[in-house]
């Protein structure tokens, strides 16, 4: 496995902070917005000044068993510091989905208190915890986020195969909760399990059909 080197793209936000002094900047990303089930999960990685970084990159770039590989890495990078948060469907429920990826970014980065300044993918959170700077597309434009992204993405991925085991005949273990044909099949036909997102329309719907049209004759 390659590591990047210091002059890399992917370390320009990272050296910026570190050349004014700033040591433990953390990397911010979440995953799961879409999916009809399951949690939203973010992750927030700091790697030491200097440190031997892992080639990293956005996970949606990578295959199941490169983000694996690459999750392992990004833990023994030596001094490395992480936290990993998730909010569940209940709470997606309750907060609406960008109360609730905003929450759990807090909570990741709440987990290094040594975190002195954020690099956040997407765009700003309003009020976050922490000095920060809001980078589109930043999985792919910073190390620190792209390693956070390959945290929250393995965990949650982990995390819907072992619901898989509780709720079966979803299937979760593949699609991981988001809409696909085969998941909207199961829904109506096994209806609404413990970690579906009810405020979500198409599990709404089947809690909630919609009445039906009038059929009219001519």
């Amino acid at each position: 496995m390659e590591f990047l080197k210091r002059n890399d793209n992917l370390l320009s936000y990272e050296l910026k902070k570190w050349d004014q002094g700033v040591s433990f900047v953390v990397g911010v990303d979440e995953v799961g917005r879409g999916p009809l089930a399951g949690p939203v999960v973010a992750a927030a990685v700091c790697f030491p000044c200097g440190s031997q970084i892992p080639k990293v990159d956005d996970s949606k770039k990578l295959t199941d068993k490169m983000r694996e590989k690459l999750y392992d890495m990004i833990l023994a990078v030596p001094g490395v510091k992480y936290g990993i948060a998730e909010l569940s469907a209940q709470d997606v429920d309750e907060f609406n989905i960008l109360k609730s990826t905003h929450m759990a970014m807090a909570k990741a980065v709440a987990m290094i208190p040594e975190a002195e300044f954020a690099l956040i993918d997407g765009l700003p959170v309003p009020g976050f915890s922490l000095s920060s700077e809001a980078i589109v597309k930043g999985d792919s434009k910073s190390a620190s986020i792209a390693a956070a992204s390959i945290l929250a993405k393995v965990y949650r991925d982990r995390l819907m195969v072992g619901y898989s085991e509780k709720y079966p005949g979803y299937g979760f273990e593949s699609h991981k909760g988001y809409g696909t044909k085969k998941h909207i099949a199961a829904l109506n036909e096994l209806g609404v399990c413990e970690i579906h997102r009810r405020s979500f329309a198409p599990v709404r719907d089947v809690l909630e059909p919609p009445p039906e049209q009038s059929e009219f004759s001519f």
